[in-house]
């Protein structure tokens, strides 16, 4: 994964256990240097590594602490040079995620490397849409679920999230919730 994701990981990690505390993680994991430099290219074996890290730090399960980091990195991305990226992948949750794939194919022009997920609407109505997300990485869907949960909150629309999982990804249900 590219250094983005380490710096919004940071950006995670400073925000509950303060930066000092982050460099002192870094040093005990064995990192010499900041693993965080925006687009340098780091394995997946060092990516998993440092959200066990913080997931250990903040008393998370793995799956817990990819779903906040989900959530947080769509905060920290409207705080970068995606911000754009993201306001342009549309008005409303549906649009968003069915733009999902152009906005990273827009990505990976940059970071030919990266090896981004795919989205497919597969059923859009006024109760909800199931979504398939598929991705040569396993284990990711947790943070799939906090990265949907914090953009049905940023399209104002409240929604409840569950999410099956399969081979190659999950299907995500996102159920709307009217107001009574």
């Amino acid at each position: 994964m590219y250094g983005l994701i380490h710096q919004a990981l940071r950006d995670l990690a400073v925000l509950h256990v303060g930066e000092e505390e982050w460099n002192r993680m870094l040093e005990n994991a064995g990192h010499t240097r900041p693993a965080c430099i925006g687009m340098q290219y780091y394995s997946d074996t060092t990516t998993v590594q440092m959200i066990d890290m913080v997931a250990d730090r903040l008393g998370l399960s793995f799956d817990e602490a990819l779903t906040a980091f989900g959530s947080h990195w769509i905060d920290f991305a409207e705080q970068t040079n995606y911000a754009r990226i993201l306001r342009m992948a549309g008005d409303d949750l549906a649009s968003f995620i069915d733009n999902l794939d152009r906005m990273h194919a827009t990505i990976r022009s940059n970071m030919p490397q990266a090896d981004m997920p795919q989205f497919e609407v597969l059923q859009s109505d006024d109760t909800g849409m199931e979504v398939r997300y598929r991705s040569t990485r396993k284990g990711l869907a947790p943070m799939v679920h906090g990265i949907l949960q914090k953009l049905a909150i940023r399209f104002d629309e409240k929604a409840v999230i569950s999410h099956r999982p399969m081979d190659d990804g999950a299907v995500f249900r996102i159920d709307r919730v009217r107001a009574a």
